[in-house]
């Protein structure tokens, strides 16, 4: 089983793990929309997905 106690470091501890997870999130989001901004501007120029270059 999981040991989730972190004892008298409980203070510091979950709180450091929701950050990171909520920086992870951040990070994950913002990678997702910047690719759909690229690939969007890309169509509107003219470039053809990887998808639809496929025989």
């Amino acid at each position: 089983m999981l040991d989730l106690d972190a004892g008298k470091y409980a203070a510091y501890v979950w709180p450091a793990f929701a950050f990171t997870a909520g920086v992870f999130a951040w990070m994950i989001a913002s990678s997702l929309a910047h690719a759909r901004r690229w690939r969007r501007k890309a169509e509107q120029h003219g470039v053809q997905s990887p998808k639809e270059t496929r025989p």
